[in-house]
């Protein structure tokens, strides 16, 4: 491992593709020198809301997420140190009581639709990249992961697109894909995009070896 973990950011929108991105970059370089941790991960736990609450709550707005968390955790990673990321069940809205360890590896990716709309957040990661869909194609693959993936029903993801999906989208992560480094279009192939992208890791993984020696 390198003397201090490269931080890589993906954002972009519920859908987007940046967990496409992101398994095409491991795909394409050593799966052993990457760690993974995504912002999903970091909800807030409502155990102590009724089922009717949970499901009230604007889990589309920067609020709703532990972002300082992801950050003390991200810090660490950065520092040398392993964390024990939370697991979080979108079927009820609550944090499981188990966790996953992450290691500080040669690169950690952390993926989310908001990393980059909070500073101290965005001053953490080395390189930002933001993936950038066509809200059609966004709003398809939606539906199809969460009615498939989380036991919602088609009418239900269609209301919380209209009432905070798109709404939040339109003020927090749009405005976001300004302080990227890199915009990828994530409605199609992201071979190309991918392609450079690993060979700019590589490149700054090469240069912070070359300077700690």
């Amino acid at each position: 491992m390198v003397s201090r973990p490269l931080i890589l950011g993906i954002a972009g929108g519920s859908g987007a593709g940046k967990t496409t991105v992101m398994n095409e970059i491991v795909n394409r370089m050593d799966a052993d020198d990457i760690s993974m941790i995504q912002h999903d991960s970091y909800y807030l736990d409502r155990g102590h809301m009724t089922a009717e609450e949970r499901r009230n709550v604007n889990y589309d707005h920067p609020d709703s997420l532990d972002t300082q968390l992801l950050i003390r955790h991200l810090t660490a990673l950065r520092d040398g140190q392993a964390v024990e990321a939370p697991i979080y069940d979108f079927t009820t809205h609550t944090r499981t009581s188990q966790t996953v360890l992450v290691e500080p590896r040669s690169v950690i990716i952390v993926e989310g639709i908001l990393i980059l709309v909070d500073e101290v957040l965005r001053r953490l990661l080395d390189m930002k990249v933001f993936v950038d869909t066509d809200p059609d194609i966004r709003l398809m693959r939606r539906m199809t992961r969460d009615v498939a993936d989380r036991g919602r029903s088609l009418a239900s993801v269609v209301e919380q697109y209209v009432n905070t999906v798109r709404p939040m989208h339109l003020e927090f992560v749009e405005p976001s894909k300004r302080y990227a480094d890199t915009i990828i279009s994530g409605g199609g192939p992201v071979d190309d995009a991918v392609d450079l992208l690993v060979s700019r890791l590589y490149s700054a993984l090469h240069a912070q070896e070359t300077n700690s020696n």
